[in-house]
């Protein structure tokens, strides 16, 4: 039986049935980057998994490097709030059964637009999937948002805790990104507009990547001001990245100024093409779809693979798959959003 299984049963339950998490990890440089992402517990709640495109292999590469990760988990106001520290291990030995898992745990209805399993199935580029499993090795919550300015409680994992290590590392290198990057006062722009909460994440004393979502933001010259939560035991200071809802995300210093903290952004990270058209997740354009599939073959060859056959039908739902599922089903946030700001679209 898995440590987490010590928590508190409120604390337990929201991150068994939760759906999205902001997920970080440490680039080459240092810097730790979220990436809002699903996310799937193995059945004995002894890692916290989720997943990455093949052809956008980037956070992978990333935990591989480093396997310090962590992972904000969030829920509605009157629920806890959960940080996990994390030791990564990333599975791509298997890409068929990475996709067949993916399948199972995620469903596809949720980022559909309405079309139907055999269209959705075509999408082979985005059921190719690197999957990443995080051993916990602490836990910080909180009860619910309104505590977040006071001391969280603590689980720490056991000292003789083993960390799996990640499959070897494939050949050759990663290809930089296909997807355009745009001047960061644009990007800013747009995401002041779109109403999402930003996240910030920096390092702790531990050198982990942690996130937690800010109170409050509002632009600055050199980037963003920011009101964050005062009872978070490590410093908003030093490398960071700042990502609304996975749709714009941005890197540079964080800094506190008096009570707020300020991001110094130094760029803006590409965009994918859904992040600006969600229809492209499972529907992409032409061009879209020709980069990724170039890069699907690339990356699938790095790794001496053959490119995953997806079924026909898709596999039946995990246990936990459809605690999450009921969860989606009773409207409850299911990536720490509001209502208003659309935490119940794709």
């Amino acid at each position: 039986m898995s440590g987490l299984h010590d928590l508190p049963k409120r604390v337990f339950e929201l991150v068994e049935s939760g759906v999205v998490a902001e997920f970080s990890t440490v680039s080459a440089a240092g810097i730790p980057i979220d990436t809002p992402t699903y996310y799937f517990p193995a059945d004995d709640m002894a890692t916290i998994d989720l997943a990455t495109g093949l052809p956008n292999p980037a956070k992978a590469e990333r935990a591989r490097r480093d396997a310090r990760t962590g992972l904000l988990i969030e829920g509605r106001p009157d629920e806890p709030v959960v940080v996990v520290r994390a030791r990564a291990a990333v599975r791509d030995a298997d890409i068929q059964a990475n996709a067949l898992r993916y399948i199972a745990e995620t469903g596809y209805k949720g980022i559909s637009h309405g079309i139907t399993w055999e269209e959705a199935r075509q999408a082979i580029t985005y059921w190719s999937r690197i999957i990443i499993e995080n051993t916990p090795e602490r836990v910080y919550w909180w009860e619910n948002q309104a505590a977040l300015d006071g001391p969280p409680q603590v689980w720490r994992a056991p000292a003789d805790t083993v960390y799996p290590a990640s499959d070897p590392a494939p050949a050759d290198k990663m290809k930089p990104s296909a997807w355009p990057v745009r001047p960061w006062q644009d990007v800013a722009r747009d995401a002041l507009a779109g109403g999402n909460p930003g996240h910030l994440s920096v390092l702790d004393d531990d050198g982990y990547p942690l996130p937690m979502r800010a109170r409050s933001c509002e632009p600055v010259d050199e980037g963003f001001r920011l009101g964050m939560p005062k009872g978070v035991p490590w410093r908003f200071t030093g490398k960071a990245s700042l990502t609304f809802a996975g749709y714009q995300t941005f890197v540079g210093d964080a800094a506190v100024d008096g009570r707020d903290v300020v991001l110094r952004v130094e760029r803006s990270l590409p965009q994918h093409p859904s992040a600006l058209d969600t229809k492209q997740v499972l529907q992409p354009s032409e061009d879209t779809r020709a980069k990724a599939r170039a890069r699907l073959e690339y990356e699938a060859k790095r790794r001496g693979q053959s490119l995953p056959r997806i079924p026909d039908q898709p596999p039946a739902r995990t246990r936990i798959a459809l605690i999450r599922q009921a969860r989606i089903a009773s409207d409850a946030p299911i990536t720490g959003l509001t209502e208003e700001h659309g935490n119940r679209t794709t």
